[in-house]
């Protein structure tokens, strides 16, 4: 009974599995496939995402797997990422069957393997938990968890079973996607490329493994019918309307096609089922969000529903997952409904582009636009007294016992650190048992947000599980802290 059930083996569910295994948490990893699929809809990994790969300890295994691209854009304009101020100021390049498998290893490591060809068709909720049908080639069993996670993708079958509304709509255009060979030779990236009768995107992914095969990309302002069978023939004749020439494709790896759909769930959480990943949003790929949004989504989910596992917190931190996320891929589908207006035909689509290029040429629009898209802009509260409140730690450099050491490292255990620079005693003696308290020592004064600019380093901070502030002091005054410790509890809610 007391084991979280996962629904879906994507990088989420994955991710979700590892947080809650590395607190302690047995875990059962469900996905209705019968293996994994090949085919690589995401290629990049953002700043922020490899920020939480680093808190936990395992950001070097994926940075020796791929390398950084600098290709970030905002439909389709460039944007510089270099200036953002952390450790990974790019978009990292790797495909995502290969993170995937990077993940799936993890998640061996800690001891969930993943159940291929079970598939979640049935569950019935009470005060004390939920009861899951679970299909699979052995038949039909029932199993009993205290909580259900939905990470099972746009068709979230976890989703439809709970009654949560998907809000939003299908869309009004199909994309249609080739991993392919390229007869006619490319100049390089080619980002969202505007035409008159469509836009497309040439990439040479391939080069990523090795391999000579590249991304072909067409979406046609025309309407079509999306129920069609996505062949290399439709492709071609999209890409011939579109861009002017079939580009000479052939051998194609993998072919796909999809809608700009844009829906959210309204309950991240009903009782005892919650929804992150796909499940929970989609969105067009605009940007390469998805993958990260959601894998954000299980780092912020998993020592919530750890603490309530272990006892440590009541059941109401969980209703602040939702709070949280929900209002993060708010922003995300609205910045992709920009995109899309922005790709759109027309002069005056055109004027606009030209007006966005040449703000972006400014270092604070590029930075709010480079944080926006790349996950570090994101705060948990607002109108906060200090710049850092519901803002991501920066991982800077501190003086502890133990040496110099960087500010995510403390993080990989996965617990609150209440971070005091001025060593109080009662701040010490005011941290329970599940609270790590560090005494330590500035090695600058400012630290740098994005965007916000810089900020005088705090007497004291408390930093969440996931890297992100919950409580500072700029002098030796700890009012607050007491709040701010219940609120991790769930007792009170501050964010």
């Amino acid at each position: 009974m007391r084991q979280v059930m996962i629904a879906g083996a994507g990088p989420t569910g994955m991710m979700l599995a590892c947080e809650l295994r590395r607190a302690g948490v047995s875990v059962r990893l469900v996905d209705r496939a019968d293996r994994r699929r090949p085919g690589s809809r995401t290629a990049g990994i953002h700043p922020r995402t490899l920020e939480v790969l680093d808190q936990r300890g395992m950001v070097e295994e994926f940075l020796a797997a791929g390398r950084p691209i600098f290709a970030p854009h905002f439909a389709g304009i460039a944007v510089d990422w270099s200036t953002l101020p952390t450790r990974y100021p790019y978009m990292f390049g790797l495909l995502q069957y290969m993170t995937e498998a990077i993940l799936e290893r993890f998640t061996e490591r800690m001891g969930v393997n993943i159940e291929w060809s079970t598939e979640v068709v049935g569950l019935d909720q009470d005060s004390d938990g939920v009861t899951v049908a679970l299909r699979s080639p052995h038949g039909t069993v029932n199993e009993r968890v205290p909580f259900l996670v939905g990470c099972d993708g746009a068709r979230s079958a976890v989703r439809r079973l709970s009654d949560i509304p998907f809000d939003g709509s299908d869309g009004d255009s199909v994309t249609l996607l080739g991993d392919l060979e390229i007869g006619e030779t490319q100049p390089g990236w080619q980002i969202l490329q505007r035409r008159p009768a469509g836009v497309f995107s040439t990439m040479p992914l391939g080069g990523m493994v090795g391999q000579s095969w590249w991304r072909v990309i067409v979406t046609e302002y025309r309407d079509e019918q999306s129920d069609e069978p996505m062949t290399l023939g439709r492709l071609r004749e999209a890409l011939i309307r579109v861009a002017g020439s079939d580009l000479g494709v052939h051998t194609p790896i993998w072919l796909s096609s999809f809608r700009d759909a844009r829906r959210q769930a309204r309950h991240y959480r009903r009782g005892a089922v919650l929804l992150a990943g796909d499940a929970a949003h989609i969105h067009p790929p605009t940007g390469a969000q998805g993958m990260n949004l959601g894998i954000q989504d299980a780092v912020n989910l998993g020592w919530k529903l750890a603490s309530v596992m272990e006892g440590h917190a009541s059941e109401a931190l969980l209703d602040t997952y939702h709070q949280e996320r929900h209002a993060v891929a708010s922003d995300v589908l609205a910045n992709t409904r920009a995109q899309a207006a922005l790709l759109g035909p027309g002069e005056d689509v055109t004027a606009m582009r030209l007006q966005l290029t040449s703000l972006l040429r400014g270092a604070q629009a590029n930075e709010q636009v480079a944080a926006v898209m790349s996950g570090m802009d994101v705060c948990y509260v607002r109108d906060a007294p200090n710049p850092l409140m519901g803002r991501r730690v920066p991982d800077a450099e501190i003086i502890t016992q133990q040496g110099t050491v960087r500010m995510f490292s403390l993080l990989h255990a996965q617990r609150t650190i209440l971070l005091d620079f001025e060593k109080l005693p009662e701040r010490a003696a005011a941290a329970p048992e599940t609270i790590e308290y560090v005494a330590a020592q500035k090695t600058v004064r400012q630290w740098r947000l994005p965007v916000v600019g810089w900020v005088n380093v705090p007497s004291a901070l408390l930093v969440r599980p996931d890297g992100y502030v919950a409580w500072v002091s700029s002098d030796t005054d700890s009012h607050g802290l007491t709040e701010a410790l219940d609120a991790l509890t769930g007792s009170t809610y501050a964010f």
